[in-house]
């Protein structure tokens, strides 16, 4: 989608709105997706030209009306479904102004889009993309791009995902309670995978993706006006807020990787700290404490430090060590491990990495041995530690990360990134 900042912002706003209106007026997931889609497109082609209409919402339902009876019309496979849409839908309703124009102004199926598009039935990348896709707004060649694969592939993944809805039957409705809160859970776990892609991607020549994390953050600001009582929704909005307020400093001006000890504080941006420290200060003591909220917690001591040395590593080894009871899992142990050198020594971090060697999810990643590397650096085994960062280089598909982890070693090395002499 292109289009003015001010177009593209409004139309990735009523995307979904658009979207969950003719679901529910047609109940055809798939092809009402991609009817939006065409309006969509239609409106950043028309809008920054001449004007926005005064109801953009209802043009867009109109024109994506439009655009799905035509689509039903030039396929004979589909008569059956033609008619069903001809039957329900007056044809003076597709000629004027939407029907849903006088909807009440709260009516917002983003929610119901949400749980839709994390349906159990899909896999975790297919919930990403079609998340992108239907309730983001984001054309299948914009999301292909932040994930480094080709469109062709992008589009063959969301088709598939939206063929499973479709044939699960699923309406546009929020899941019964006794499923809400699994299913709620997977919808925060996509907008969480989200934002990380965008902050450090896996791949590429880029550090980072600003336009999927940006895009995490306005979802998940959605989701918290939503949902305005849930706590780890709100947790999972402050992570991501003190998260991005580091953008910035966490690149020199050649895009090197800068890490977080290193970095100059005075580009973070303050303002989204205030507001994550803010977020994260009123639901903490609402209620029960969820990973997200811990995970939030510990970024806020971090941003609230001056300096480095201002840090207060025990309280924050304090909260790893909640979060650990709480949601154990490898990469938790893995930030939990610099905590605890921090605090006891790179020995008892060196240790506590030692169990991790086993663990078939860590035991050849990378970011286990940039960590040892780190920590063997700080105890003064410098051979080691530039072995550990030559094998974590080899490993990260990341090119950024790579040159930082090759840098690290080559310190560590005197003389071994200088060219050999030739011999006369």
């Amino acid at each position: 989608m292109s289009g003015e900042p001010g177009v593209e912002d409004l139309l990735r706003e009523l995307a979904p709105q658009v979207l969950g209106a003719l679901v529910r007026r047609y109940g055809a997931f798939d092809t009402c997706e991609d009817a939006v889609q065409e309006a969509l497109l239609a409106a950043a082609l028309q809008w920054p030209a001449e004007g926005v209409p005064d109801r953009p919402r209802g043009w867009l339902v109109t024109v994506a009306s439009r655009r799905l009876v035509d689509q039903v019309r030039s396929e004979q496979a589909r008569r059956r479904r033609e008619d069903l849409i001809a039957l329900a839908t007056p044809q003076a309703e597709l000629l004027s102004r939407a029907a849903d124009a006088e909807a009440p102004a709260d009516r917002d199926d983003s929610l119901a889009l949400l749980f839709l598009c994390c349906h159990p039935a899909l896999s975790e990348p297919s919930r990403i993309a079609l998340t992108l896709r239907a309730v983001g707004g984001l054309t299948t060649a914009q999301i292909a791009a932040a994930f480094l694969v080709p469109e062709a592939t992008m589009a063959q993944r969301i088709s598939r995902a939206k063929q499973t809805v479709r044939n699960s039957a699923t309406p546009l409705r929020l899941p019964q309670p006794a499923d809400r809160a699994e299913r709620l859970e997977a919808v925060l776990h996509v907008l969480y995978l989200v934002f990380n892609e965008g902050y450090t991607a896996t791949a590429g020549t880029d550090l980072t993706a600003p336009a999927l994390s940006a895009e995490a953050i306005r979802l998940t600001r959605l989701l918290h006006r939503l949902l305005p009582d849930h706590a780890e929704t709100a947790g999972l909005l402050a992570l991501m807020l003190l998260t991005d307020a580091r953008r910035a400093a966490r690149t020199g001006p050649d895009g090197a990787l800068v890490p977080l000890a290193e970095q100059d504080r005075a580009l973070w941006d303050r303002r989204l700290v205030t507001e994550g420290v803010d977020l994260i200060s009123r639901t903490l003591p609402e209620g029960r404490v969820g990973p997200y909220q811990l995970q939030a917690a510990i970024a806020a001591v971090h941003d609230e430090a001056d300096h480095v040395d201002a840090t207060d590593w025990p309280q924050i080894l304090a909260l790893y060590d909640l979060l650990e009871h709480l949601a154990p899992n490898p990469v938790v142990t893995l930030n939990r491990a610099v905590a605890v050198a921090m605090v006891h020594g790179p020995a008892a971090g060196l240790d506590l990495l030692a169990t991790l060697d086993s663990d078939r999810r860590t035991a050849h990643h990378h970011r286990l041995l940039a960590v040892r590397a780190h920590l063997l650096e700080q105890r003064g085994d410098h051979d080691a530690a530039a072995h550990a960062y030559r094998e974590a280089a080899r490993r990260t598909s990341s090119a950024p990360e790579r040159r930082h982890l090759t840098s690290r070693a080559a310190r560590l090395t005197p003389g071994q990134d200088r060219p050999a002499q030739r011999s006369g």
